[in-house]
């Protein structure tokens, strides 16, 4: 086993959070390389050789056809065969904000559902749109986990994660059905939570999303995707209310699970 498992965060046009997420792997034990898509195109199968990826943040192609489409649309065309893979053997990944959107309109979350060819991720189930408030919504908001998850990122997890979001398409729309599949199988392991003073409604919920939904995960639990920015909350002093004594809900505890998990594989 690995002390250090190798954690590849994947680049692409238009990403900026990427350093920030290779800090927080690193800080939770792991050993990343942030490699550009076009290099993991040219040579697909050394996806094979890392044990955890992460989909970072940013504004990808500079959200053209929508917020994470065109990243989508590369994960399924140069990259199927070897993410598929890197799924079937049950590493794990995470993405974040514009990830996540990746990771959604790609079909990997929340993952159930007749898949278009063999080998390839389910047809999307749902989708990520503009915020209710119409207009970009960057604050402070905190996430309860579901103890009954079988996320791995948040597996053990009890207390609140305090971190920011930064987005103008966040809202999780879905389907009735879907959304009730979601809820038998605990596919939400992070939901918007109240505040001090606020319901649970905005800002509290920043973008109006079904259930206060902040995050998915697939039946199996090895991927995680999240609007908000928990490697945006990895040291105390990060907290915006650190001077004022306020402790607590770092988002890398997140990460440590997910390192801690890709060590055993």
């Amino acid at each position: 086993m690995d002390l250090k498992p190798p954690v590849l965060v994947l680049r692409v046009t238009g990403t900026n959070r990427d350093h920030d997420a290779a800090r927080a792997c690193a800080l939770a034990g792991g050993a990343p390389e942030i490699v550009h898509v076009n290099a993991l195109a040219e040579d697909p199968g050394r996806l094979a050789d890392y044990r955890m990826l992460v989909l970072p943040g940013g504004f990808s192609y500079g959200d053209d056809l929508g917020a994470g489409k065109v990243w989508a649309l590369l994960l399924q065309t140069l990259l199927s065969a070897s993410l598929g893979d890197f799924v079937a053997a049950g590493r794990p990944i995470i993405g974040i904000c514009n990830g996540f959107q990746a990771l959604v309109k790609a079909g990997f979350l929340p993952g159930f559902g007749q898949a278009p060819r063999p080998g390839a991720a389910p047809r999307q189930a749902a989708t990520l749109t503009h915020n209710d408030s119409g207009h970009f919504e960057c604050r402070w908001v905190e996430l309860a986990p579901d103890p009954a998850s079988p996320c791995v990122f948040t597996r053990g997890l009890s207390e609140p994660i305090t971190c920011p979001v930064a987005h103008g398409e966040g809202k999780l729309v879905a389907s009735p059905a879907v959304l009730s599949e979601i809820e038998q199988g605990h596919l939400a392991p992070l939901r918007y939570a109240p505040t001090a003073g606020h319901p649970a409604g905005y800002p509290g919920n920043p973008n109006g999303s079904a259930r206060h939904i902040a995050a998915l995960t697939n039946p199996a639990g090895t991927i995680l995707g999240l609007m908000p920015h928990p490697e945006d909350h990895i040291t105390p002093e990060q907290h915006p209310g650190y001077h004022r004594g306020a402790r607590g809900g770092s988002g890398l505890a997140l990460f440590e699970r997910g390192v801690a998990y890709a060590a055993q594989l």
